[in-house]
C-alpha cells in the first residue's frame, strides 16, 4: 500500500505569503527593538505628531465646506449641499484666467530667479578660501532672512517712493523725472520677486553649503591631478554633489508654485497695481473674511491645493525620471 508522504517545499521557494508573513514579524521585531532602545527620540517625535493631527489634518475634513453653502447657524456639517456650485461659479467669473495667470507667473519668476541664484552663491562662498570674508559674505546675505515681511515691504516702499525713496533721488540726481514703481503694475513682479531673492537667497544657499560639504575631497584631489581647473571641478564635482539636493529642493517649491505666500502681494497692492497684484491668495482673502463667504473662499482655496499637489506629483515623476532623484524612493 502506498504511503502518502508530504513533499515541502525547498527552504528558498517558501510561498509567496509564508515569506511576507515572515518579513513581517522580522519587520514587527527590529521595531520593538528600536523602540526599546530609542524610546525618548519617540518620545519626542509625539508632540508633533499631535500637532500635526490636531492643527493639520483633523481641519482637512472641513474641506467639505467647498461643496456646501455654509451657514453660521446650522455649522458646517448641517449646512445644505450644493454639489460643485461654487466651483463652476468661480470657474465662470471673468477673473478666473487673470488670477490663475498672476499666481502662475509670479510663482514661476520667484523659483527661476531664486533657485540657481542660491546655488551660485553657495558655489561661490564654497570657493572662498578666506575665512573672515566668507563669514561676513553669509552674515550679510543670511541676515535679510530674520527681517519680517513687513519690515522687508516697507523698506521697499520707502526706498521706492516716488517723492523720497533714495532709487527716484538717484534718478532725479540725472535728470530723469520721477517714477512711481508701486503704481505701475508692470514693475510690481520684478520689485515682489528681487525683494524676496534678496530676502531669501542667504538661506538657502545654506543647504547647498551643507551639501557641498558633503562632497568628499578625494575627488576634488583626484580631479585636480587630472589637471581640471576650478570651473570644471565646479561642474564635474561640485554640481552633481548637490543634486540630489537642488532636485528635491526645486521639486517642493514646485510643488508649492500656485501657493505663493498672501503676505507679501498684500502688502504690495494698491489699486493701481491690482492687475497684476490678484493673485489667489488675496482673493481667497478678500472673498472668505471681507465678503464672508466662506464656501467660495475653501472651494478656491481647495481648487488651489489639488493644482499644487498634481504639479508636486507631476515635477517629481520627471525628476526621477531623468536625475534618479525624488522625493520618494
Amino acid at each position: 500500500m502506498a504511503t502518502l508522504t508530504t513533499v515541502r517545499p525547498p527552504a528558498g521557494e517558501l510561498p509567496e505569503r509564508r515569506r511576507r508573513r515572515r518579513r513581517e514579524r522580522v519587520g514587527i521585531k527590529r521595531f520593538r527593538r528600536s523602540l526599546g532602545r530609542h524610546w525618548t527620540l519617540y518620545l519626542l517625535m509625539v508632540v508633533p505628531l499631535v500637532w500635526f493631527v490636531v492643527f493639520k489634518y483633523i481641519p482637512m475634513s472641513n474641506s467639505v465646506l467647498a461643496f456646501k453653502n455654509y451657514n453660521v447657524i446650522k455649522g458646517i456639517w448641517a449646512s445644505p449641499w450644493v454639489g460643485w456650485q461654487n466651483f463652476d461659479a468661480f470657474f465662470s467669473n471673468p477673473v478666473f484666467w487673470t488670477l490663475v495667470k498672476n499666481t502662475f507667473v509670479l510663482s514661476v519668476y520667484t523659483v527661476g530667479a531664486s533657485f540657481p541664484l542660491a546655488i551660485i552663491l553657495a558655489l561661490a562662498l564654497n570657493e572662498v578660501r578666506t575665512g573672515l570674508f566668507k563669514k561676513t559674505v553669509q552674515l550679510v546675505t543670511y541676515a535679510p532672512y530674520f527681517i519680517s515681511t513687513v519690515v522687508v515691504v516697507s523698506m521697499t516702499i520707502l526706498v521706492l517712493s516716488p517723492r523720497l525713496g533714495i532709487v527716484n533721488e538717484g534718478l532725479g540726481f540725472f535728470g530723469v523725472p520721477s517714477v512711481d514703481f508701486l503704481g505701475n503694475p508692470d514693475y510690481f513682479r520684478h520689485i515682489y520677486v528681487w525683494s524676496d531673492v534678496w530676502q531669501t537667497t542667504g538661506y538657502s544657499a545654506v543647504i547647498y553649503l551643507a551639501a557641498l560639504a558633503g562632497i568628499d575631497p578625494a575627488l576634488h584631489e583626484a580631479a585636480r591631478v587630472d589637471g581640471a581647473g576650478r570651473l570644471r571641478r565646479i561642474w564635474h564635482v561640485d554640481l552633481p554633489g548637490i543634486m540630489p539636493t537642488a532636485v528635491i529642493i526645486l521639486v517642493l517649491a514646485v510643488g508649492n508654485i500656485m501657493a505663493i505666500g498672501f503676505e507679501k502681494a498684500f502688502l504690495f497692492q494698491n489699486p493701481l497695481n491690482l492687475s497684476q497684484s490678484e493673485i489667489i491668495a488675496t482673493y481667497v482673502y478678500k472673498t472668505g473674511l471681507l465678503n464672508a463667504d466662506f464656501s467660495m473662499a475653501t472651494a478656491v482655496g481647495l481648487f488651489n491645493s489639488v493644482i499644487n499637489l498634481v504639479l508636486l506629483l507631476l515635477v517629481n515623476m520627471i525628476a526621477k525620471r531623468i536625475t534618479g532623484n525624488g522625493l520618494w524612493s
